[in-house]
């Protein structure tokens, strides 16, 4: 453990988990590799499974602060942050609005194409949009539910068969469904740590996208990291990986996926604010290239809810 890290100054933490999301599982997987680390550092850690018993918990435990594991709805969307800042107890990572903005892809890439930051061409699909002229204006293109993570419900579509079979998948996990046209090229992730840029991470998928297999179960993923840009075009990525989480308010930690088309043209797909921390994760792979070990990790991102103390005594004093 870092020599700069005092494990007294959290006070009791607990590791929210699990949930009720399509995403919690792997919650699971993160928020248990989690509070090991908390341990293993020296930390008062406890683990909570969110449920409806959740803030009766807190309060019965004398939590002090929170890490919040919670990956997809409930957790990721500002409904916990809400009901945490509610109770006057600070947590990790961004805050109500930030992190309902990141979790709703179509007002995410509605604010990022307000501002300039080049994302996708997309459209809503109610279930009596033509698919035809879906195709038509965006090309091939990729369904995904709007507030659903870890590529959960997501497939391609290049035929109006296809996607209508896209569409149906995706809206068992959301009434919100979104088309975004293909973008052919290379897929690059940027994780961002208390406003500091780690390094791009390449992802060499076996499959037709880095889809879930690729992500949780695949062996045959591969992560470039350092990865072969070149410095010009690896810095101009990290800025604008960096601008697009500012935009949305983000704070703490989390993670910008992007595509780089055949002319060099960099497109950012969306933006997680409480990645997943599993042995396949991309924030600890970045953390490690850039130096730092999974349990200073751990502690750098629940060390930013430090900063919310003073908040919640300004807002309760």
């Amino acid at each position: 453990m870092s020599s700069n890290f005092n494990p007294a100054e959290f006070g009791r933490v607990a590791v929210l988990m699990g949930g009720r999301s399509a995403e919690r599982e792997i919650s699971l997987l993160s928020g248990n590799a989690v509070l090991q680390s908390l341990l293993r550092s020296g930390v008062d850690a406890i683990g909570l499974d969110a449920d409806l018993s959740l803030y009766r918990r807190l309060q019965e435990g004398k939590v002090d602060r929170v890490f919040i594991a919670l990956h997809g709805r409930d957790g990721e969307d500002g409904k916990v942050q809400g009901a945490l800042e509610w109770m006057g107890m600070p947590y990790t990572g961004s805050g109500v609005l930030a992190s309902a903005l990141a979790m709703d892809k179509v007002r995410c890439k509605l604010l990022w194409q307000q501002l300039g930051i080049c994302t996708p061409p997309f459209s809503l699909l109610a279930s009596d949009s033509d698919p035809v002229r879906v195709l038509q204006e965006l090309g091939p293109c990729f369904i995904k539910p709007v507030n659903e993570g870890s590529s959960i419900g997501i497939s391609t579509a290049e035929t109006v068969e296809e996607l209508a079979c896209a569409r149906e998948l995706a809206a068992r996990y959301d009434q919100q469904v979104m088309a975004e046209r293909w973008i052919r090229g290379r897929e690059y992730t940027i994780s961002i740590l208390d406003g500091e840029v780690l390094p791009v991470i390449e992802l060499v998928s076996a499959n037709a996208f880095y889809d879930f297999e690729a992500k949780y179960t695949s062996e045959e993923t591969r992560y470039l990291c350092p990865c072969d840009l070149d410095a010009n075009a690896s810095r101009e990525l990290q800025m604008l990986a960096l601008r697009a989480h500012h935009a949305i308010g983000c704070k703490g930690w989390g993670r910008v996926d992007a595509m780089r088309d055949q002319a060099g043209r960099f497109w950012l797909l969306e933006i997680n604010t409480v990645p997943g921390m599993t042995s396949h994760s991309l924030v600890p792979m970045a953390a490690k290239a850039r130096g730092m070990d999974f349990d200073e990790l751990v502690l750098r991102i629940l060390q930013s809810s430090l900063s919310a103390d003073m908040q919640v005594e300004a807002d309760h004093g």
